[in-house]
């Protein structure tokens, strides 16, 4: 049976558009089964922008705890034996306080001897007065000769230059008795003791070491740039052995710096009670003053293969990391000195989970920055 070729293209037609149906069918099925899904956030972080703080402006620097001056106190008197030593290390003394003591027996009974040879010389010179006086009554009568008289009054100068040299002789004795006894020069601290009892010592021979006024100085080494930036007055703060910081003073910067390090010596003022000890080292700071900087906090940076970021949120909530250049640190906030815009928005902490362009959840705003929280994203649509 033959069918009218009007019904063979209508039936060809309703084919093809049935199958293009289908096919268009499967495409936005296929479509709706490949679109993909919203993004996830990262991270629900907050967010805060930059401070500006006046921070400490100072420079570190290290070196060694010594006495400002000492005095080295030694025997003055030879050949005597100490009897008593009243002193040991660490011994704060007056001045004019007895340290030692020398057996003074023999050298009592020395200036006895000559006392007693002043008495002698000074009877001597006194007969010797007299007759000189006798002579030159009796000069203009010619009872004696020109060199009778002349050795009567040569008589009397001789007699009284030994009473001198009696006398001199005895102020020395007792001179040598008084230093029998070893007497502190100065108010200070005993810092190193050679005396024994018992011993014979030598003239010269060290006996004690005193720290003139029991102060210290901390001596700094810094460089020669630096050292232009110090002056007498200059506050300093040292760390010392148990945590605790001594506050000192600049006294004095030196005139030379040293031809083969280039550094300086600094000396700093401490106070009378420290617990630094001479002979210590000690780091330390110079405060120069205040000035103004643009901090962060300590947990917004992130340090990676050496350098120091910051995760910057733009306002699709996408993170964007910068790189910054550091400086001061103030407690928990850091200096940056350079890559940061006073008004960025930033991660204030649990940047260390982040990447470059990762999204984040932001729960709030600073309030102090005074900006608008950040418009939500739009969900992408079905």
């Amino acid at each position: 049976m033959k069918y009218p070729k009007r019904i063979l293209v209508a039936a060809t037609v309703s084919v093809a558009l049935l199958a293009a149906a289908g096919l268009l069918i499967n495409a936005r099925a296929s479509r709706k089964e490949e679109a993909p899904e919203p993004a996830r956030p990262a991270l629900t972080v907050t967010l805060e922008t930059p401070q500006r703080l006046q921070l400490a402006q100072q420079f570190s620097a290290h070196g060694s705890v010594a006495a400002w001056q000492e005095a080295s106190i030694g025997a003055e008197v030879p050949g005597l034996r100490l009897v008593a030593v009243h002193v040991n290390v660490g011994d704060v003394v007056r001045r004019g306080q007895v340290l030692a003591t020398y057996d003074a027996d023999t050298t009592a009974a020395e200036l006895a001897q000559i006392r007693a040879a002043v008495a002698e010389a000074e009877a001597a010179a006194a007969d010797a007065q007299a007759n000189a006086e006798r002579a030159r009554s009796m000069q203009e009568s010619g009872a004696l000769s020109a060199q009778q008289i002349h050795q009567y009054l040569t008589a009397e100068q001789t007699a009284q230059a030994r009473v001198e040299a009696q006398r001199a002789a005895a102020r020395a004795q007792a001179l040598r008795l008084a230093r029998t006894q070893v007497l502190a020069p100065d108010d200070g601290v005993i810092s190193a003791r050679n005396a024994t009892v018992g011993a014979v010592t030598g003239t010269g021979q060290e006996l004690f070491r005193l720290i003139r006024g029991g102060r210290l100085e901390w001596r700094a080494e810094v460089t020669s740039a630096e050292l232009t930036r110090l002056s007498p007055g200059t506050p300093a703060r040292i760390a010392a052995a148990d945590g605790s910081q001594v506050e000192g003073t600049v006294r004095m910067v030196a005139p030379t710096v040293d031809a083969h390090t280039r550094s300086g010596l600094v000396y700093v003022d401490l106070p009378a009670k420290t617990p630094l000890k001479a002979g210590m080292f000690a780091q330390g700071e110079f405060l120069l003053g205040q000035t103004p900087a643009l901090t962060v906090p300590q947990q917004a940076l992130v340090v990676r293969d050496g350098f120091s970021y910051l995760f910057r949120v733009s306002p699709d909530h996408r993170v964007v990391q910068t790189r910054v250049t550091t400086g001061r640190r103030s407690g928990q906030r850091v200096e940056v000195v350079e890559g940061l815009q006073p008004d960025a928005m930033l991660v204030a902490a649990g940047a260390g989970f982040l990447s470059d362009g990762d999204l984040v959840k932001v729960t709030q705003a600073p309030a102090a920055a005074g900006a608008a929280p950040l418009p939500a994203r739009p969900r992408t649509a079905l």
